[in-house]
């Protein structure tokens, strides 16, 4: 599932394309996605300009001129590609995957493609947004203000789960998944199974940059293409070419002078790839 850092791509990707421009049509291909799409969703865009592209968390937002946002996650296999009028062959037909397309003014189409079928789509009042059942409950944004070691090291206190099942909880922290977590915990040098609450507070001073660093150097590179995800214009990302805990399993660690390799273990239904070395894994108490 696409993580902070795609979907910051995709919304930078797709500023050039909607931004400012307003929507000349949209063909709703399909009744649903995960969810039903919102009621007359096709009429209530058109016409609309588009104000302005945000993200939350894992949410890409389209503020429209109308004061309703829409409201958009790519699921497992979303994506969301631009069609330029000027490319040689105009625009391709629909494929079977293309189940939201819109048509910009000027020409340029955004198609939203998603083979399982696991994204969303969906419209508020862009001043009730905070409210949307969606969007009330997750926490700060990583690389925002409200984010700082000060907030982890009280959001972490009394959690006895573990730390890298803590992060995931976007309650806590907004947009961060597997990925990023296992590489942040292993270039911090934390045990992704130490529980949350004994996180020694230099610890979290360390973590917090950290988070911070690997974002942005995977914003810088387009994100992480594992399987489906793709940037707008249909690339792939580039971060995980820099990877040095996800997906290794059984590869040399990347720390200078360590000898250990990295391991792979099953934590709270998913894969942690870690360093015990590095990491000081002693036990897996998470």
């Amino acid at each position: 599932m696409p993580e902070l850092p795609e979907v910051e791509t995709v919304r930078r990707g797709l500023e050039p394309a909607m931004k400012g421009k307003t929507v000349a049509h949209v063909d709703v291909r399909r009744p649903d996605l995960r969810w039903p799409f919102p009621t007359r969703m096709a009429e209530r865009l058109t016409g609309q300009k588009v104000l302005r592209l945000r993200r939350r968390s894992k949410y890409l937002l389209i503020d429209m001129e109308s004061n309703e946002t829409l409201i958009v996650h790519l699921g497992m296999s979303g994506r969301m590609l631009i069609h330029w009028p000027d490319a040689p062959d105009g625009h391709p037909e629909p494929e079977k995957h293309d189940h939201v397309v819109f048509d910009m003014e000027g020409g340029v189409r955004v198609v939203f493609n998603d083979p399982r079928r696991f994204g969303l789509m969906d419209m508020c009042q862009t001043a009730a947004l905070d409210r949307h059942k969606l969007l009330a409950h997750i926490g700060p944004e990583p690389l925002g203000n409200g984010f700082d070691d000060t907030y982890l090291g009280a959001a972490l206190l009394g959690r006895k789960t573990a730390i890298k099942t803590a992060l995931l909880d976007q309650k806590l922290v907004a947009g961060l998944g597997n990925i990023y977590v296992c590489e942040a915990l292993w270039r911090a040098r934390i045990s992704p199974f130490m529980r949350a609450c004994d996180v020694p507070p230099a610890k979290i001073r360390d973590l917090v940059p950290v988070i911070r660093e690997i974002l942005v150097e995977a914003i810088e590179k387009g994100g992480s293409s594992l399987k489906d995800y793709r940037q707008t214009d249909g690339d792939l990302g580039y971060f995980q070419h820099q990877f040095a805990a996800y997906g290794r399993e059984g590869k040399p660690c990347r720390a200078p002078d360590c000898k250990g390799k990295i391991v792979r273990a099953a934590q709270g239904g998913r894969s942690t790839f870690y360093c015990h070395i590095c990491q000081n894994v002693l036990e897996r108490d998470g």
